[in-house]
């Protein structure tokens, strides 16, 4: 799932080469256009988070998940094939990357691997760069396995989640789990019930992640069956990565997360807690 630059730049170089994707953006910044312009992996082809990765039109959050055949069609456009495998990369922290990584491999595709501290790491091992954008590509043949995204929830099921015995996960920092602050969104606080699980405390200050013994102790308390969240469901699918390193699946996104849950002033807020 992991993969390392030195073993993308030998795999670049043999004749089964991947197709490399890169969602370079940030929560502050917005979408990384200009910086892959400005540098990237030879033949690699730039995927907007805000465009390609989301559908505003569709509501639930900041980030809501778009339909399923929209987002194949989108990867078709970038060359993307079910037989080819894919890496993700964006600038480093791996947010934009994972939540490429679980869109691609919710959607069916069989060979996703994240390049391990991003865009960043590959400069760093000495890899080639390329200026510019990229021309077209030749369309791939990827469909989406299903009609729609696998592992999914929205907020209506948050409450039979919790009485099914599972726990919601609340992966932001923990004061803004709190409520002490909220930087994003309108309201500060969490979904009741939800725990505090800072993704912050999964990778090493470079943005790779953890090694995967270090993963599993410090995400030993999530099972099967439990739901993760963040402010717009990004952040959480970076957890999802780290959750899947550890050998922990079955673990569900509620996509629209914080930024959703608030969106109906009826719905309930905590605040406090852990």
């Amino acid at each position: 799932m992991l993969i390392t630059a030195d073993e993308l730049r030998r795999r670049l170089g043999g004749a089964a080469a991947p197709q490399v994707l890169d969602a370079r953006w940030s929560l502050a910044g917005g979408p990384g256009r200009a910086e892959f312009a400005a540098g990237h992996l030879p033949g690699s082809r730039y995927v907007d988070l805000e465009t390609e990765l989301t559908d505003h039109d569709l509501g639930a959050g900041r980030h809501p998940l778009p339909r399923i055949a929209d987002f194949a069609a989108a990867m078709r456009a970038h060359g993307v094939s079910a037989d080819r495998p894919v890496v993700v990369i964006d600038g480093g922290d791996g947010l934009a990357a994972a939540r490429l990584w679980w869109m691609l491999t919710g959607a069916g595709h069989l060979d996703v691997s994240l390049l391990d501290g991003g865009y960043a790491a590959w400069v760093g091992s000495g890899g080639e760069i390329e200026t510019g954008e990229t021309p077209p590509v030749e369309p791939g043949d990827f469909t989406a396995a299903g009609d729609d995204w696998p592992e999914v929830v929205g907020a209506d099921d948050i409450a039979g989640v919790l009485a099914a015995g599972h726990n919601v996960w609340d992966v932001r920092a923990a004061e803004r789990y709190r409520g002490e602050v909220e930087p994003m969104d309108p309201v500060a606080g969490h979904v009741p019930g939800a725990r505090n699980l800072p993704d912050a405390g999964l990778h090493a200050a470079d943005g790779r992640f953890l090694p995967e013994p270090a993963l599993s102790e410090r995400l030993a308390r999530v099972a099967p069956g439990d739901v993760v969240y963040c402010g717009s469901g990004v952040t959480a699918a970076r957890t999802l990565a780290a959750l899947r390193l550890a050998g922990i699946a079955g673990v569900r996104l509620y996509a629209g997360s914080w930024s959703d849950w608030i969106a109906d002033p009826a719905r309930p807020v905590a605040t406090g807690g852990e």
